[in-house]
């Protein structure tokens, strides 16, 4: 595969995973100000995080990367697919966290850049260590 036919096809993963965190940003979001409702903010965004990251699992292995490194063996592709989302989680709570308490913005609006970081976070790690040939 030439260099220009390796970013092209990069890029296309990127648009399509940029499509599938769509899908998981609505999940989660949605969870997110629903239960906040009724439990602490935090603990809220954890479950919809959670939620957001098995849409996004599902979507990313069906249809967003071309390559599975770890097709063969769907638990431990599964759970370093978890792995990467735990990070993504502990980041995207830090970031709520310091916008709405030290920011203080909304918790949509800690929540919008919350998912803009976490969304490079995600595709970075899981584009190099699970979806590359």
């Amino acid at each position: 595969m030439t260099a220009d036919r390796g970013l092209r096809a990069t890029a296309a993963e990127l648009l399509r995973y940029l499509a599938v965190s769509g899908a998981a940003l609505a999940v989660d979001t949605a969870c997110l100000l629903v239960v906040a409702q009724f439990v602490h903010y935090l603990w809220a965004a954890t479950f919809g995080f959670v939620l957001g990251a098995v849409t996004s699992y599902v979507l990313s292995v069906r249809w967003a990367f071309r390559h599975r490194r770890l097709a063969a063996f769907p638990k431990t592709e599964f759970a370093a697919f978890a792995a990467v989302g735990v990070a993504g989680l502990a980041l995207n709570n830090l970031v709520i966290f310091a916008v709405v308490e030290r920011v203080g913005l909304s918790l949509l609006a800690a929540k919008a850049v919350a998912a803009g970081i976490t969304f490079l976070f995600n595709f970075g790690l899981r584009k190099w260590g699970l979806f590359r040939p």
